[in-house]
């Protein structure tokens, strides 16, 4: 897949998925508030180092697997996802049509299996491919679902892994406004550790209302990207620097806040410092799932009655992801695997200058700004992904 859109403008501010005050809730903010309070439980136990995750990514692929729990694995899974079986069935098909209507992104989930599968499982969830066991049939899948950004599925499949559901995202998109190359010059970057680096980073300005503070002192840069179709809307893809020594989870977490609970800047424009960066993370999430909340889901007192006569508990939960930030445009995939086993305005006076020289935080979400498909922290110095030749086109990926 190329980079999407013509490069049009119109970035503006962010969506219109936002719930009214005093409005009743609809299903699909709901929803999209499940994975957010899913994703601020999670990023706490990836710490303060680099990381990509994707909390969509994860959300979806235990939801897909919850709709076949039973018992108290399902209780469990429930209270982790905010959704009981048939609710998160209906929620996979939302949610990933609302992926599908975000431009420049693709998403699919599949399961491989060497159990049969319950009859009624495969029909609450039509939009989930299956199939029998076949580890190269799976790594070749990984590969065309995101465009080989992720060579092959991210854990090891062994004759005692009885299914596996892969849940993939790819999203390659330009800005709606890019970055200049012939801007991108070397500047230090603090990183977590202390260290100071020159790495290549990309400058230009935009106008001040794409960016605000949140959640205290955390400043949000909001960039668009372009137009990929008259019926997809853009994805948005947010910036989010905190005071020094902040939680990443606690930034992260400002890139979703609602417009009530956003601060203006005092600036006609922000004058942007942003490294160019390439973020690649492999997260053995198995641990995680018992930490947030659904440990009997790993023993053999796991119930998925719903989803095979088989008795299978969950083995191993592991999701790669990728992020890569350059002047043209955003790439970023993710794919959640898991496994079970047997049992612009006029020039101002003032200019805000917000230069990302230390641990900052990337999110990218949705069109209407409320669902976080990516999450990544730049603790360390970043790894240049490359210039791109000036007016040209990204890369294809592998």
């Amino acid at each position: 897949m190329k980079w999407t859109g013509s490069g049009t403008r119109g970035t503006g501010s962010a969506g219109s998925g936002e719930r009214t005050a005093g409005c009743p809730e609809s299903e699909v903010t709901g929803w999209a508030r499940w994975v957010r309070e899913l994703a601020i439980r999670w990023l706490p136990l990836a710490g303060r180092g680099d990381f990509a995750l994707s909390p969509v990514g994860l959300w979806l692929a235990l939801a897909a697997l919850s709709v076949g729990a039973r018992g108290g694995t399902a209780a469990e899974l429930r209270r982790l996802l905010g959704a009981d079986g048939a609710t998160a069935a209906r929620a996979v098909a939302r949610i990933a049509a609302t992926l599908d209507a975000t431009g420049a992104l693709r998403h699919a989930t599949r399961i491989w299996s060497r159990v049969p599968l319950e009859p009624g499982y495969v029909e609450v969830l039509p939009g989930v491919g299956c199939g029998p066991m076949d580890a190269a049939a799976v790594d070749a899948w990984v590969r065309k679902a995101t465009d080989g950004m992720v060579e092959r599925l991210p854990l090891h499949l062994t004759d005692a892994t009885l299914l596996v559901l892969v849940d993939a995202l790819v999203l390659k998109a330009r800005w709606a406004d890019p970055f200049s190359g012939s801007a991108t010059r070397p500047r230090d970057f603090t990183a977590g550790n202390g260290t100071v680096h020159a790495v290549p980073t990309m400058h230009r300005s935009f106008p001040a209302t794409q960016a605000w503070t949140a959640r205290g002192e955390v400043r949000v840069l909001d960039l668009g990207c372009a137009s990929s179709g008259p019926e997809r809307s853009p994805a948005r893809v947010r910036f989010a620097l905190g005071p020094p020594g902040a939680p990443p989870a606690d930034v992260l977490a400002a890139t979703w806040a609602p417009s009530t609970a956003r601060t203006p800047l005092d600036a006609g424009l922000v004058a942007v410092a942003l490294p160019r960066l390439a973020l690649r993370t492999t997260r053995d999430a198995t641990g995680d799932v018992a930490a947030l909340g659904a440990p009997t889901a790993l023993t053999d007192a796991a119930d998925f009655g719903g989803l095979s006569p088989v008795p299978l508990a969950l083995s191993q939960v592991v999701q790669e992801s990728v992020v890569r930030v350059a002047e043209h445009g955003v790439e970023a995939a993710a794919v959640t695997s898991v496994a079970t086993r047997f049992g612009a305005p006029p020039p101002p006076d003032r200019v805000e200058h917000l230069a990302f020289d230390r641990p900052f935080g990337i999110a990218v979400l949705d069109s209407s700004g409320t669902l976080p498909l990516f999450t990544a922290w730049q603790s360390g110095v970043p790894e240049d992904p490359g210039a791109e030749a000036e007016g040209g086109g990204a890369r294809e990926a592998r």
